[in-house]
């Protein structure tokens, strides 16, 4: 237990609005370990962003609900808690990169006072010079020289951007970083270059790392755990090696998203794309919330929600896993 900065137990999240319901996420349970590095991966829509806010209680206040559920930070029950305490815990114990870094910045504020107002906020009696110090060597753990620190957002480019950003969410050395797709507005000589540099900070702040993107070479090249997210529930889990190991067993998902990605060894005309949409989160179909582009549907799969079936730390939630033995039952909840 000692070892679990964050636990998810049976998170449930929904948007109400006027006349529906959107299920965003259904039921998922998660454990980051510290000094851990976990992939969460999936489709636009699958619930990955609202997982990630729904760790630092930031999701809209007047419609999302969670309904059930528990998250623990730390040990901290973070459903549970209050207003103040929350505000202590964000950016201290838990700090969070957001998608876009062109929009994200605020632009008639220099960089430094951004990144100063974070420091601001956990430690009321630093002095303005040990703060602008403080800047300073953040900003250069990212890669960008002090003096920086007092141009406008308008005057880095969209890479430098995003470690102006990356040095917001760790200038009070949080224990948790949470990274919200954070290469995806990057070329690919940025992307890697900003990956290395976060892989350099976690082992620099000994934290835990979770990264939310739908690029499986990054997880490939970042991650220890994998987390394959679904129609808002965790289809698929396990380590890297689990995950990407061709000759074990997976889910039919996680089959067809690495059919999605070009293989440089194989000559072939086309790729070989998941069939059909991600279903209407709405209007979510009975039994498997797969078995509509599943090419392995079986009858008990249109009627029936999986339970998940485990070896060892591999998890699949999928009726073609059952000869595994070992399963954790599906909470009547999620059925319904």
């Amino acid at each position: 237990m000692a070892d679990k900065l964050l636990e998810i137990k049976n998170l449930h999240v929904h948007y109400v609005t006027d006349g529906e319901t959107v299920r965003a996420v259904n039921g998922i349970d998660l454990t980051i370990e510290r000094g851990q590095t976990l992939g969460l991966v999936g489709e636009t829509g699958a619930g990955k962003t609202t997982t990630a806010l729904s760790i630092l209680r930031m999701l809209p206040a007047y419609t999302a609900k969670i309904p059930q559920g528990e998250i623990y930070l730390d040990g901290n029950p973070i459903l549970t808690m209050k207003e103040k305490e929350l505000r202590k815990l964000r950016g201290s114990k838990a700090s969070m990169v957001f998608q876009d870094p062109m929009t994200s910045l605020n632009p008639v504020y220099r960089v430094g006072d951004q990144i100063a107002e974070v420091i601001k906020l956990h430690e009321k009696k630093i002095s303005r010079d040990e703060l602008r110090e403080r800047v300073g060597k953040i900003l250069e753990l990212v890669g960008i020289p002090a003096f920086r620190q007092y141009d406008y957002p308008h005057q880095f480019s969209g890479g430098m951007k995003q470690r102006v950003m990356i040095a917001i969410a760790i200038a009070c050395r949080p224990e948790l970083l949470i990274a919200d797709e954070p290469t995806t507005a990057l070329d690919v000589t940025i992307q890697a270059q900003v990956l290395e540099m976060m892989q350099d900070l976690k082992k620099e702040l000994n934290s835990s790392i979770l990264l939310i993107t739908h690029d499986l070479g990054v997880v490939a090249a970042f991650c220890d755990y994998v987390a394959i997210m679904y129609a808002g529930e965790i289809v698929e889990y396990g380590t890297l090696e689990d995950i990407f190991d061709p000759t074990r067993r997976h889910h039919p998902y996680t089959t067809g998203l690495f059919g999605s990605i070009p293989n440089l060894t194989e000559k072939t005309d086309r790729l070989s794309p998941i069939a059909g949409l991600m279903p209407d989160p709405t209007d979510l179909p009975e039994g498997c919330k797969f078995h509509p582009r599943c090419p392995n549907c079986m009858d008990k799969c249109r009627t029936e929600c999986p339970p998940v079936y485990h070896r060892g730390e591999h998890r699949i939630m999928c009726h073609m896993a059952a000869d595994w033995g070992e399963t954790t039952t599906v909470r009547e909840e999620e059925t319904k």
